[in-house]
């Protein structure tokens, strides 16, 4: 077992300890929040600087001990939280006097925290780049009681905790810094971080030749980073901190995103400049989460999945397709198929298998499957479904990657216990007034209070809504149980493998047929209205009231 997994394997203290006291340099990266602490992570490092500058800045406050020690505790433990390696916290000056260091040390080990930094000076502390020879520093022996009450209050006893001294960055030389990294030491302190604002790295070489080995000595050469690290490793230094650059280039970041946003009113710019939601998921460990919730989580009656079909272009959109399938269109600023995936989610549809054929590289929505269809353009619907076969695999839904719908609709289907169920509209004469194409139905009997009360069958299509004995719509929607699955699944195989051009040819009601044929009953569920089967840039105008 190599040396990094040995000390991931051990606790986060003793892995800190080990850190700060190796002979080969170390490397601590600034982190501010869980998600910079996992990047930090990622990156490789193996351990990592709570930096005070930065988590004050990330809640929006100045470095000035303007964010209570409470709320940078609940910082740290998330970030102790969403990662596995050690985390030094800088810890200002302790908060206060030695009772106040007390309780830190013991909430920090409460929290999952390695070590904290503290800093010889008055609280509340202000940033040593703001006017450093201006500020005072705290009384050695009141500063090294600290440190003593520290020591003695904490249970773990790798734990660890640096004394930081600001002898250099209040003007006070080489003398006053080593008098009092001697008294720290003396009172217990596990390291001696030495600070300097100046351009090179004179005054902490000066200091660590005069100091030796006495304690491992940690630097922060944030103003001197020009410096090559060899330099630092020469010299026999302990711990290197990049102590706030995450925070700065996530600022830089950010403010390049905001103004061009602002001044595009679009994200058409910044889109290929971000990471995906895809990888925010991933770094958020959304894949355990759906492992565990297979593991823990009651099942409650069967997993509802579905299936869109959403392969064709809809050429009768016009220029709204040229570049992107009608199922990519927006909608109140939303594709149509992130309208029909929100729809499936809130009624507990989260698997969910998008097909797709026409411009494929254009879904980019996250959080869906999806298959090809590359052969849409010389097949129908279920040539489309036949290629989701394997997600035919218990309950299913299939609807059309056109077709926005309240969430009440799916929550019937998903409550229905048949194998076969359609769901029709009664109120079909609407689509036939509009002169729009429409799948219309003949039915068992027609909607009424009777029809509520009983179980309605799926007779014929017909595509003459004038016929005296239409009952209303197919709104595109079939539900099929477990039972249901195995045989579509079949049936998808069997017609396939009889006459592949005829089975490329089909549209979901011949497949229905089919299904009719071979002695199966279809129910209908009826609904009126609360549904949009975009098919025209009018309806694209009427889904922004949908």
């Amino acid at each position: 077992m190599s040396a990094q997994k040995t000390a991931v394997s051990a606790r986060k203290t003793t892995q800190l300890k080990h850190l700060i006291t190796r002979p080969e340099l170390s490397f601590l990266m600034e982190a501010h929040n869980g998600l910079s602490a996992k990047v930090a992570e990622e990156a490789g490092f193996e351990g990592i600087w709570g930096s005070g500058l930065s988590i004050s800045a990330a809640l929006g406050t100045r470095d000035n001990n303007e964010a209570s020690w409470t709320q940078v505790l609940e910082v740290v433990e998330f970030m102790a939280d969403a990662t596995r390696i050690p985390i030094l916290l800088d810890g200002d000056t302790g908060y206060g006097n030695f009772n106040s260091m007390r309780r830190l040390v013991r909430k920090l080990e409460q929290r999952g925290c390695a070590g904290v930094c503290i800093e010889d000076k008055i609280f509340p502390k202000t940033n040593s780049f703001i006017r450093g020879n201006a500020q005072p520093l705290a009384d050695i022996a009141e500063f090294a009681g600290k440190i003593r009450a520290g020591k003695e209050a904490q249970v773990d006893c790798d734990f660890v905790i640096v004394a930081r001294v600001e002898a250099f960055i209040a003007g006070w030389g080489l003398e006053e810094a080593l008098k009092r990294a001697e008294a720290y030491r003396l009172a217990g302190a596990d390291a001696i971080l030495m600070h300097s604002a100046l351009r090179s790295p004179t005054e902490i070489l000066a200091f660590k030749k005069e100091w030796g080995d006495r304690l491992p000595v940690v630097i922060v050469p944030t103003k001197y980073y020009s410096t090559p690290t060899d330099v630092f490793r020469d010299a026999g230094f302990a711990t290197v901190i990049w102590a706030n650059h995450l925070m700065r280039s996530s600022l830089t970041a950010m403010q390049k995103t905001a103004k061009q946003i602002h001044g595009d009113l679009s994200l058409l710019n910044v889109e290929s400049e971000v990471v995906s939601v895809a990888e925010v998921f991933r770094i958020q460990g959304e894949a355990e989460l759906e492992q565990a919730e297979k593991l823990y989580l009651p099942k409650h009656g069967m997993t509802t999945r579905a299936v869109v079909l959403a392969a064709s272009r809809g050429v009768e959109l016009g220029e709204l397709t040229k570049d992107k399938p009608k199922a990519m269109v927006n909608i109140k600023d939303q594709p149509i198929l992130a309208h029909i995936a929100n729809s499936y989610r809130e009624c507990g549809v989260k698997d969910i298998t998008v097909v797709r054929g026409y411009k494929k590289e254009a879904f980019t929505l996250t959080g869906l499957a999806y298959v090809d269809n590359d052969a849409f353009e010389n097949t129908q619907e279920v040539a489309s479904l036949a290629k989701a076969k394997a997600a035919l695999s218990g309950q299913t839904i299939v609807s059309y990657g056109d077709v926005l719908f309240k969430k009440y609709i799916v929550q019937e289907l998903i409550e229905s216990s048949e194998d076969f169920v359609v769901c029709v509209d009664a109120n079909w004469r609407e689509s036939r007034n509009r002169g729009r194409t429409a799948d219309f139905v003949v039915c068992s009997e027609p909607n009424s209070k009777r029809a509520f009360l009983s179980t309605v069958q799926l007779v014929d299509f017909v595509t003459d809504g004038d016929r005296g004995d239409v009952t209303g719509e197919w709104m595109g929607f079939l539900k099929v149980s477990l039972k249901g699955a195995e045989v579509l699944s079949a049936l998808l195989t069997r017609l396939e493998a009889e006459d592949a051009v005829r089975f490329n040819a089909m549209k979901m009601p011949d497949l229905l047929r089919h299904v009719m044929k071979e002695g199966h009953s279809v129910r209908v569920l009826y609904t009126t209205g609360h549904w949009l089967d975009v098919d025209s840039v009018d309806d694209v105008i009427i889904g922004a009231n949908f």
